[in-house]
């Protein structure tokens, strides 16, 4: 009951703020799409070996995305309709590129060298064609059919600063992952305030003038490689300073995701609160918040359909659209097809309760929400 409670006082704060309609709106905005954190099984067994734990779920499952993660994604997506007549539809928070394994081997791993993602899904269905092969070929069937419509999540989703200095001194951690093509199980980056995956999280506070290029070509390759100028951004990892947003809107972006209560780094393991919700508007940029956790995957002994629905439940009481997060992981089966299975099983489930209990629904991406919250 105390915990019932809690969770009812929970909902209801985060939705205290922000952009109100009477319309029922849902966005579903997921993290990691377009990411390499772990090869395949036979890598995982090699970084077992090696010694290098799995200390998440992500560690375990989080592999690019497949051709069969995404067919059945899409036949999830597909199985419902809102009062419009749409099927739902995911936001992809996507990195375009990551680390060229090869490239990087062939230097003896001198320095940090990247791809873009269709070479990557090149070299993945050379390697592995009966997972990757036509994987690309859907992605862009996905785009071009209104199921997915992706934003900028970075240009990779790694912490260049820990990369570098552990490739320096030849950490055995990053190298057993260099040889196994992936970037995962790192167990420590070696400073406070940074995570070895999270690309824009720092120490001193100067060190925010190197992402000034990682945002410029991290935005044009996702341009070139999505077909169109991404307007929205979630930091990987998350944590990213408000000094570096100004960049960002140069870039081309409108919109980016905060928390609601965000503890801002300020450099030298100092903090500030800040509060952001969505519809927000601060030095010419619009904020969104989620109001909403979806992670079917995460064991945590409780019903995700249910949870989820009475956070939606709240939104809605309070006039707030249904802003939905969730993460790649959820819904990969590359590893363990069980693992999909329970994602992509519970995520369906959870939309038919959707659709059922609001038969007015309306399914958007992030970028038809925020469109929308700027007309009024």
């Amino acid at each position: 009951m105390i915990s019932g409670f809690k969770n009812a006082v929970r909902n209801n704060l985060k939705n205290a703020y922000g952009w109100k309609t009477p319309r029922r709106i849902v966005v579903f905005s997921v993290d990691d799409y377009g990411n390499v954190r772990l090869d395949g099984s036979k890598a995982r067994e090699a970084l077992d070996h090696a010694g290098l734990k799995i200390l998440s779920r992500f560690d375990a499952f989080d592999t690019l995305e497949t051709r069969e993660d995404l067919e059945m994604l899409y036949a999830a997506l597909s199985s419902v309709k809102d009062k419009n007549g749409r099927h739902a539809i995911f936001t992809p928070f996507a990195v375009p590129c990551n680390i060229d394994f090869e490239k990087m081997a062939v230097e003896n791993y001198s320095a940090y060298r990247y791809e873009d993602l269709p070479v990557t899904y090149e070299k993945l269905t050379e390697r592995d064609s009966k997972a990757y092969s036509g994987a690309w070929h859907l992605w862009k069937e996905g785009i071009a059919n209104g199921l997915m419509h992706p934003q900028f999540h970075g240009r990779e989703h790694i912490n260049l600063k820990v990369f570098e200095e552990k490739l320096a001194f030849r950490d055995p951690e990053l190298m057993a992952c260099l040889a196994n093509r992936s970037y995962t199980s790192i167990s420590t980056s070696g400073y406070s305030t940074i995570d070895s995956t999270a690309a824009f999280k720092f120490w001193d506070l100067g060190e925010n003038d190197r992402f000034i290029n990682i945002i410029k070509t991290g935005l044009d390759a996702f341009e070139h490689v999505f077909g169109y100028r991404a307007d929205h951004f979630r930091a990987p990892g998350g944590g990213e300073s408000s000094a570096i947003h100004g960049y960002l809107k140069e870039g081309g972006i409108a919109t980016i995701d905060k928390a609601l209560i965000e503890h801002e780094h300020i450099g030298q393991g100092q903090y500030r609160n800040r509060l952001y919700y969505t519809g927000k508007k601060e030095n010419g940029l619009r904020f969104g918040v989620r109001n909403v956790v979806f992670e079917p995957t995460d064991k945590r002994n409780f019903d995700w359909g249910r949870f989820t629905l009475k956070q939606i439940e709240s939104a809605f009481r309070w006039k707030r659209p249904a802003i939905i997060s969730s993460h790649r992981v959820n819904y990969c089966g590359h590893l363990s097809p069980a693992n999909r299975l329970a994602g992509i099983s519970q995520l369906k489930s959870l939309l038919k309760a959707i659709v059922h209990k609001w038969p007015d629904i309306e399914f958007m991406s992030s970028a038809e929400l925020m469109t929308l919250v700027d007309s009024r």
